[in-house]
């Protein structure tokens, strides 16, 4: 299955990537408008980090996607959505240190070292770096294989970003469980289709 190329360049592609800005300037709305509730900044920190979590999954389940549709250029997403990622990521990183901390790196520190799904959270963010800085195609020349082999890191950041948001949420724990099913299915599906070939 194969969609017509100016089609998918020039409005699915740019499409998926308007959408995916849709829920920054809806925040960005609510924080003017008041309909975040009692605490905004809060909301808008929780609402980022999800995101980045929600795109994170979508990013993984490209691979399965085209395996089971044969439409090859789902694979021309990833990277887009993958970019995604860390930019949802440096928002909600960007956010918390602003407008939750003040820029107070003591106070940081004390939040790293003493709150586990903080700790976690920001290994998530270090190891995404690397990934979003050899994202463009003379990293991919440039590094080869090792570019493979670096990109496996998504695998440990997406469990660390579920269980960050797990042990964030104190007594609902559904959301993170629907999180935590999804990336055990593509997990699960990648690991079945290595051991079967």
């Amino acid at each position: 299955m194969k969609i017509a190329e100016p089609y998918f360049s020039k409005i699915i592609k740019p499409s998926i990537f308007i959408m995916a800005l849709l829920p920054v300037f809806y925040l960005v709305w609510g924080m003017f408008s008041g309909v975040l509730g009692a605490n905004p900044i809060e909301t808008v920190i929780r609402d980022l980090g999800e995101w980045a979590l929600r795109f994170l999954l979508i990013t993984l389940s490209i691979s399965p996607l085209r395996r089971l549709t044969g439409m090859a250029q789902l694979l021309r997403l990833r990277r887009m959505l993958g970019l995604y990622v860390f930019f949802y990521a440096s928002l909600h990183l960007s956010i918390y240190l602003w407008l939750e901390q003040s820029f107070d790196w003591w106070e940081i520190w004390l939040d790293i070292v003493e709150r586990p799904f903080i700790t976690i959270g920001m290994l998530s963010f270090i190891l995404l770096i690397p990934l979003a800085v050899t994202s463009t195609r003379a990293a991919i020349r440039k590094l080869g294989k090792n570019w493979l082999r670096l990109h496996q890191l998504v695998y440990p950041i997406a469990i660390f970003v579920v269980l960050h948001f797990w042990w964030l949420i104190k007594v609902d724990t559904r959301e993170p469980l629907i999180y935590a099913l999804i990336l055990t299915l593509l997990l699960s599906e990648r690991l079945i289709r290595r051991y079967a070939r």
